[in-house]
């Protein structure tokens, strides 16, 4: 029995679930739909190049939660859920994660998009173990700022350890399965790195390093 661990977007389901949910707000006119679009476009483009300004961003993408209660956001993100992570769900990746149900293994997905938006795509997946962004909740509301250490680059690897000392949980013979080269701290971290239809940063990086490189797209 080992830990396996999964990055969640690009690398679990074919797309991303943040800056989804970000156009997903333009659609649904929640939001002023010119700015917020090229304002979501440009921080999809950061994270991309690896040059994200993790707490820019979630200062940015955590308020519009706060315009909302959360009864209202529960209902909007069932509809998020029908009609934008629905069709990035990938086969080959429940077949991934059977596998390593059926070795005996913990799974454990650590994303940094927010818990918000992550956790019921997580458990559609059949994983209830996470670890994710967390946005701060003051009297029942999201206050749009972070509790905590973002889960994001070196972020990952602190929460995991975290985890790890609370679980009394090691490494030894752990996975890691990611799209991206934010994700090389922890790719460093683990006994076997598996790069999971990577950038070409991250590409460039596990073939020199001659890590596992896998395709769960149809």
């Amino acid at each position: 029995m080992a830990l396996a661990i999964f990055d969640l977007d690009n690398t679990l389901i074919s797309g991303d679930s943040d800056h989804s949910w970000g156009e997903f707000l333009v659609a649904e006119q929640l939001v002023d739909a010119q700015q917020f679009k090229k304002t979501n476009d440009q921080f999809y483009a950061d994270y991309v190049a690896g040059s994200l300004d993790i707490f820019a961003y979630l200062e940015f993408s955590l308020q519009p939660l706060t315009e909302m209660s959360m009864a209202e956001l529960a209902e909007l993100h069932k509809r998020f859920m029908q009609q934008v992570i629905a069709p990035m769900q990938l086969v080959k990746a429940q077949t991934l994660l059977q596998k390593h149900r059926d070795a005996g293994d913990r799974l454990l997905i650590i994303t940094s998009t927010n818990r918000f938006i992550v956790e019921p795509i997580c458990h559609s997946l059949g994983v209830t173990e996470l670890l994710a962004t967390d946005a701060e909740i003051v009297d029942g509301r999201y206050s749009g700022k972070v509790d905590g250490t973002p889960t994001f680059k070196e972020g990952k690897v602190v929460r995991l350890n975290a985890w790890l000392k609370e679980q009394n949980e090691t490494l030894e013979g752990s996975w890691f399965y990611s799209d991206s080269i934010n994700d090389l701290p922890l790719l460093l971290e683990v006994d076997h790195a598996v790069a999971v239809d990577p950038c070409p940063a991250l590409q460039a990086v596990a073939e020199e390093k001659h890590w596992q490189i896998i395709s769960l797209r149809d």
